[in-house]
């Protein structure tokens, strides 16, 4: 029964190929969502670029608001690839990769939202030479 045989090969290739695409569909969500984090770090920094080339704007609070919402935007776009990166990481099954558990992508997204928030506040809190706390 050769063409048993064959028909059996052709299944396993077949179940193999499958398996294969849900490993680069896994490994796909995982560099999708460090390019979001990228993103959102960049959005941080532009925040606190901001900040410090503007510090000396009169009054201070342009400064500090125009930071925050850049920041605030970069939190905003860590949350929502860690919503996105956990929906998609249920739906395939891994196989003969290891994929990054969904409790890594919270623990990233929280902590990058910590260190978000305490930016801001101490945007907020720090005082500039020559400048009172307003």
């Amino acid at each position: 029964m050769p063409e048993d045989d064959a028909v059996a090969s052709r299944t396993e290739l077949a179940g193999d190929r499958t398996d294969l695409a849900e490993d680069r569909t896994i490994l796909a969500n995982e560099r999708t969502f460090a390019s979001w984090q990228r993103t959102a770090l960049g959005a941080i920094g532009v925040g606190i670029a901001f900040n410090g080339l503007f510090n000396e704007i009169d009054p201070t609070w342009v400064a500090k608001a125009v930071a925050t919402r850049f920041i605030v935007l970069g939190l905003f776009i860590v949350a929502t690839a860690q919503l996105k990166a956990s929906m998609v990481s249920h739906r395939p099954e891994a196989h003969w990769i290891s994929a990054v558990q969904t409790s890594s992508f919270w623990i990233m997204t929280i902590t990058l939202w910590i260190g978000g928030l305490g930016l801001i506040a101490a945007i907020w809190l720090i005082t500039y030479p020559g400048y009172a706390l307003r």
